[in-house]
C-alpha cells in the first residue's frame, strides 16, 4: 500500500515496475492530486500508479474504494477521493498506433490531448471534440465526455469513441464499443471513472487543412442576439462560442463578444502544443481578484472588440486554449479556490432562462467570468453525459463561502425548474436532487457502477 501521508519516502514517479508497486508520496507530491478548483479539499488514503495497462489492478493491494486519476482538471470532486485510494492513470503515456491515411488514434488513457495534438497535426488531423484546455487525459475526456465550440456540429467526445478497454475490480476485461458491450459503453462514457479503469481508447480525428485557425469575433447586445448569432451559424464556421459580460445589468445585461472559427493553413507556422513555461509561483492572496477589476476588464475587453479586424488568423493553441498560456492559473484565486457552475437550459423558451440566470449572477457581483455557447441536437452517447440541446452557461466564481453556496443553491433550482441540467465534472456542491433532476438515466446508469470504484462527488449525490 501506498502511504498517502508518508513525507520522507521516495516519490513515486511514472515507472514501469509494474500496476500496483508498493511506493511513497511525500507531501508536495500529493498536491498534484487535488482538483482544479481547489475546493473542496481531500485526502486520499493511497495512490496506485498505472504503469502497465495489460497489467493486473491488484487492487487488494491497498483497499478501497478507487478512483482514477490523472491530469486532475475537473474543477470540483468528482476527481477527488477522499479517505479512498487514487488510481494515477499518467504514467499510461503510451501511444498504440496512429494511422495518417485514416486518421484512427488509439492510446492509452493516460496519453494527454496535448501529446496527441503535438502528434497529429503536423500530419494534417486535429482533435474531433476538444474542452478549453488541453491538459486533459484520453482517459478523463471519455470519463467526462467532454464537449467543445463545436458541438452543434460534431456533439460530444465520446461520438468519436471506437473503442476502449475497461478494467473492472473482479479482474475482468471488456472490448466497449457503440455496438459491442454497449451499454456498459454507454455507462462508462461520461460515466466520471465509476464503471472501472479505463486502460486505452482509440478515437476517430477529423483532417485540417494547416494548424492555425481563421477566426471573427461579433460584440452582441442580450441574449437574444446571441440566440441570433449561434442559431444561424453553418458548417463553414464549425467552431462557436461567446464572452459574456457577467456583470452587465440592465441595458448591458447578456452582452458579449461572439467568436467564430475554423480551420485554416494561414501562413502554416507550427508553434506545437507542449506545455507553457509560465506559471504561478505560488497561490495569489484571496481577494486579488475584486469586482471593481473585473468590471473594468470586462468594459476595456468590450469596447476593444469594435477595432478588430472582421477575420484574422491565429494559432489553434491561443484559438482553443487561452488560459493554458499560463499552466496553473487557477491559482489566480488564492488559497481558498474558485467554483466553476455549468448549466444547460433549454433555448426553446427564446432565451428567457438563461437571461435570468445570467441577472441573477451579475446581482451577485460574484460573476467574473461567463462563457456561453449553444448546444446543438446531436445526442450524445453517455448514461450521464451533460451536453443537449440548449444554451450552456460557464461561470467563475471566487469561493467566498456561505453567500457563494447559497447562491448556487438558488441557481441550481432555476436551472431544474427550467428542465436544464448542472455539469457534474465543474461541480462540488449540488444537491443529490438536483444531480436526479439532471440526469434522467441515474437508475440504469447506476446498475453499470464499479462496486470498487467510488468518489467524493459520488458519495455527495448518491448517497
Amino acid at each position: 500500500m501506498i502511504n498517502a501521508n508518508a513525507s520522507t519516502a521516495e516519490p513515486c514517479g511514472p515507472s514501469r515496475a509494474g500496476a500496483g508497486r508498493a511506493c511513497h508520496y511525500n507531501a508536495p507530491m500529493m498536491n498534484r492530486f487535488r482538483s482544479w478548483g481547489g475546493f473542496p479539499t481531500a485526502t486520499p488514503r493511497a495512490v496506485l500508479p498505472m504503469a502497465w495497462r495489460d497489467a493486473p489492478l491488484r487492487l487488494e493491494l491497498a483497499g478501497g474504494p478507487y478512483l482514477p486519476f490523472a491530469m486532475g482538471r475537473s474543477y470540483g470532486d468528482s476527481c477527488l477521493n477522499d479517505g479512498g485510494v487514487l488510481l494515477d492513470t499518467l504514467p499510461l503515456d503510451r501511444f498504440i498506433r496512429f494511422e495518417p491515411r485514416t486518421g484512427l488514434l488509439a492510446a492509452e488513457a493516460g496519453v494527454t490531448l496535448a501529446q496527441i495534438l503535438d502528434l497529429v497535426v503536423p500530419q494534417g488531423w486535429f482533435l474531433p471534440v476538444s474542452p478549453g484546455t488541453k491538459f486533459v487525459s484520453l482517459g478523463g475526456a471519455i470519463a467526462n465526455d467532454v464537449h467543445g465550440k463545436n458541438h452543434h456540429l460534431a456533439g460530444s467526445f465520446g461520438r468519436h469513441v471506437t473503442q476502449l478497454e475497461l478494467a473492472r475490480s473482479d479482474g475482468g476485461r471488456q472490448r466497449c464499443t457503440p455496438t459491442e458491450n454497449a451499454e456498459r459503453f454507454a455507462a462508462t462514457v461520461g460515466g466520471l471513472g465509476l464503471t472501472g479503469l479505463i486502460t486505452w481508447a482509440e478515437i476517430q480525428l477529423i483532417p485540417i487543412p494547416g494548424p492555425q485557425i481563421e477566426l471573427e469575433a461579433r460584440r452582441f447586445h442580450g441574449l437574444r442576439a446571441f440566440l441570433d448569432l449561434s442559431l444561424n451559424t453553418d458548417e463553414a464556421d464549425p467552431y462557436t462560442a461567446a464572452w459574456i459580460d457577467g456583470m452587465g445589468r440592465g441595458s448591458r445585461l447578456g452582452r458579449g463578444v461572439f467568436l467564430f472559427g475554423r480551420h485554416a493553413r494561414g501562413d502554416g507556422t507550427w508553434k506545437g502544443a507542449g506545455a507553457s513555461p509560465l506559471r504561478l509561483p505560488m497561490d495569489l492572496p484571496s481577494g486579488l481578484i475584486i469586482p471593481a477589476a473585473v468590471r473594468a476588464f470586462n468594459e476595456v475587453y468590450f469596447a476593444a472588440q469594435a477595432r478588430r479586424e472582421k477575420r484574422a488568423f491565429a494559432d489553434y493553441n491561443a484559438f482553443f486554449y487561452p488560459l493554458d498560456i499560463i499552466h496553473n492559473w487557477n491559482r489566480a484565486y488564492g488559497r481558498r479556490g474558485f467554483l466553476q457552475w455549468q448549466c444547460v437550459v433549454p433555448h426553446d423558451d427564446s432565451g428567457a432562462a438563461a437571461e435570468a440566470i445570467l441577472d441573477r449572477l451579475a446581482a451577485s457581483r460574484l460573476a467574473y467570468f461567463v462563457v456561453g455557447k449553444v448546444f446543438g441536437d446531436r445526442p450524445s452517447p453517455g448514461l450521464l453525459s451533460f451536453p443537449r440541446p440548449g444554451i450552456t452557461l460557464a461561470v467563475d466564481l471566487p469561493n467566498v463561502g456561505e453567500r457563494l453556496m447559497r447562491l448556487l443553491e438558488e441557481l441550481d433550482g432555476m436551472v431544474v425548474q427550467a428542465g436544464g441540467a448542472i455539469y457534474p465534472a465543474k461541480d462540488a456542491r449540488m444537491s443529490p436532487a438536483t444531480f436526479r433532476a439532471s440526469f434522467p438515466q441515474l437508475e440504469r446508469f447506476r446498475s453499470h457502477v464499479d462496486p470498487a470504484f467510488s468518489s467524493s462527488f459520488w458519495r455527495r449525490v448518491s448517497p
